[in-house]
């Protein structure tokens, strides 16, 4: 490989990251509507000259950039989602604020995508001084589903890679901060309905009934013991009832409970015992009460499991060229909870998914909050990160 200058994104290329920050910023779009962004995206890797992105999950586009320099023929993908969330933003001293309301960029990923151009963009100039193959893909729907990070593996997008690069900013990490931590950095998400079915009575005669909300009230007691008596505590495993709803009147046993919840953990052996087991409790629960219960899943994404390799390539990269400082491999208080569809990814390829700190003077608000916001000093050094760690990974 020949030798590449330390400032791996032109000025062009920088003011175009930026320009597509504001512009997904100001005009998001929901999962699975990503049409306009789609477009975006498109229009500007052909104004660089990077022509032949390909359509996935409707909403979603792909661009391969082929090395032309002589060596190993390794190849690695690059994932920005691109996908906002119904939230009202807060934030009236941004100027690219969202002109959607009730739509808002709360999770970073119009951060994301401008990230994943500006690696598409930086290879595309350096085709000539890399051997390999970088995919560079910009996913929809990781919020909601269909999620978009299944497409891709179902699609087989990730077929013959050697390894895939996710990233995320971080709200507890200082700006101009990385992380990244071997194994399971996320946990899976698995969604699951239940209707609790009793026998409408007389408010005043509740022997000729089955009570449906006394059903409801067990379940929910219940079900919580298999995370305090049945899941190793270091597993983490969370069960949430988002949704409940049941009664028709203030006299009336009620004959039917409905309810919808998640279920999640970081371990791949054990997430297919925790749904088996919300069933086992929940027509327990209906047995005991003379009811009857109708349970049904769907597998959402699977945690996001980091290889070790990788993740100590970044660790050595990050100190080499940020600073020893800035590398950081703790769980933090935030950590652990929440679920992302790389986890599709990581299923099918040795991947990494590092975070990028955003924590700083006025920026200091959660994701998927009103007030979530991050500076754009961010994506020029990030985005050179990830160009210069797939080159690591291309070269390895």
């Amino acid at each position: 490989m020949k030798n590449i200058a330390n400032n791996l994104l032109s000025g062009p290329e920088q003011e175009t990251i930026v320009e597509m920050r504001h512009a997904l910023h100001r005009e998001p779009e929901l999962s699975n509507n990503e049409w306009k962004t789609q477009q975006r995206i498109r229009e500007t890797l052909e104004r660089f000259g990077l022509t032949g992105a390909k359509t996935f999950h409707k909403t979603g586009l792909y661009v391969d950039i082929e090395g032309a320099a002589s060596g190993a023929r390794r190849s690695v993908a690059v994932r920005g989602d691109i996908d906002a969330l119904p939230i009202q933003e807060a934030r009236d001293d941004l100027s690219y604020r969202s002109q959607v309301p009730g739509l808002m960029h709360a999770c970073g990923h119009d951060m994301h995508a401008s990230i994943a151009m500006g690696t598409a963009l930086a290879f595309h100039r350096m085709r000539e001084d890399f051997s390999g193959r970088v995919r560079v893909i910009f996913q929809p729907a990781e919020e909601a589903e269909p999620l978009g990070g299944r497409s891709v593996a179902e699609e087989g997008l990730l077929d013959g890679f050697d390894a895939a690069v996710g990233f995320h900013v971080k709200t507890d990490l200082p700006a101009g901060t990385y992380g990244a931590r071997a194994g399971a950095v996320t946990k899976s998400a698995d969604q699951f309905a239940l209707k609790l079915i009793g026998t409408m009575a007389h408010g005043a005669r509740p022997h000729a009934g089955v009570d449906a909300i006394a059903m409801a009230g067990a379940f929910i007691n219940e079900v919580q013991k298999v995370v305090s008596r049945e899941m190793p505590f270091d597993d983490g495993a969370i069960i949430t009832i988002g949704t409940i709803a049941g009664g028709e009147a203030t006299n009336i046993i009620c004959p039917f409970v409905t309810m919808t919840g998640t279920i999640r953990t970081s371990s791949l052996e054990r997430r297919t015992l925790l749904v088996q087991r919300v069933r086992e409790i929940a027509e327990g629960v209906a047995a005991m009460h003379r009811g009857k219960a109708e349970f049904s899943h769907r597998f959402g994404e699977p945690p996001v499991v980091n290889d070790a390799a990788m993740v100590e390539r970044f660790r050595r990269l990050v100190m080499e060229t940020a600073g020893e400082d800035r590398f950081s491999d703790k769980k933090s208080p935030t950590a652990g909870g929440g679920s992302d569809d790389f986890g599709f990814y990581s299923a099918c390829v040795p991947s990494i998914y590092f975070w990028f700190g955003s924590e700083g003077p006025g920026n200091q608000s959660g994701v998927h909050t009103p007030t979530f916001g991050a500076s754009d000093d961010l994506l020029g050094p990030t985005t050179e990160l990830t160009v210069r760690y797939c080159l690591e990974v291309l070269n390895s």
